[in-house]
C-alpha cells in the first residue's frame, strides 16, 4: 500500500509541476481592447455654416444641407415641402462634388408585410432620387435600395418611432474627403 501511496504521491508531483510549467509558458493576457488613435485630418470651415467640416465629406454634407434624410406619411411615398427643401440643399451640395455618388435608402415602418414595405421603401428612394435627378443630378450618380421595414432607426411600436422609420436616407458611396 505504501508504494501505492508513494506513486501517487510522485504522480501528483509530477502533474503539478507539469502544470506550473505550462502556466509559465503560457503568452500574456491581450491587452485590454483599445480604440486605435488616428491622426486628425485636416479640416477647413464651411462658410456661413460654422463648422469644421473636411469639405466634401460626410460631415460636411451634413453640415450643409441639414440632413441626409427625409420622411413620408403612412403608406405615402410623394414629398412634403420639408423634403423638398432637405433634397435642393443635398442636390447644392452634390452638384458642387460630382465626383461622389450617392445611394438613397429606402425604408418603412414595422406595420405591414415585408414584401409590401419592400415595395413601399423603393417607391420613397425612387421619389427622392427622381426629385435629385430633377434638380440636375446625373441619375447615374444615384442609385436605390430598399429595406423596408429590415432597418429601424428607432425601435418601437408608437407613432414617434414609425414617424421616425418611414424615410428615405441619402448615404455617400464614393468620391468622399473621408
Amino acid at each position: 500500500m505504501s508504494r501505492q501511496l508513494a506513486f501517487v504521491t510522485v504522480l501528483v508531483a509530477l502533474l503539478v509541476s507539469a502544470c506550473a510549467r505550462k502556466r509559465e509558458t503560457l503568452p500574456p493576457p491581450p491587452p485590454p481592447p483599445t480604440a486605435p488613435v488616428l491622426p486628425a485630418e485636416p479640416s477647413a470651415p464651411v462658410p456661413g455654416v460654422g463648422t469644421t467640416a473636411v469639405p466634401g465629406s460626410m460631415a460636411d454634407f451634413l453640415a450643409r444641407a441639414g440632413s441626409d434624410r427625409i420622411f413620408f406619411g403612412l403608406d405615402r411615398y410623394d414629398l412634403d415641402a420639408d423634403a423638398r427643401a432637405t433634397l435642393d440643399r443635398q442636390a447644392e451640395w452634390l452638384r458642387q462634388y460630382p465626383a461622389v455618388r450617392a445611394t438613397i435608402e429606402g425604408h418603412a415602418d414595422e406595420r405591414g408585410t415585408r414584401e409590401y414595405n419592400l415595395a413601399l421603401g423603393e417607391r420613397r428612394a425612387n421619389a427622392a432620387r427622381n426629385y435629385l435627378a430633377a434638380q440636375g443630378i446625373a441619375a447615374s450618380r444615384l442609385s436605390v435600395i430598399s429595406y423596408g421595414k429590415e432597418r429601424p432607426a428607432v425601435e418601437g411600436s408608437n407613432e414617434d418611432a414609425w414617424a421616425q422609420n418611414r424615410r428615405a436616407v441619402t448615404v455617400l458611396v464614393s468620391g468622399m474627403a473621408n
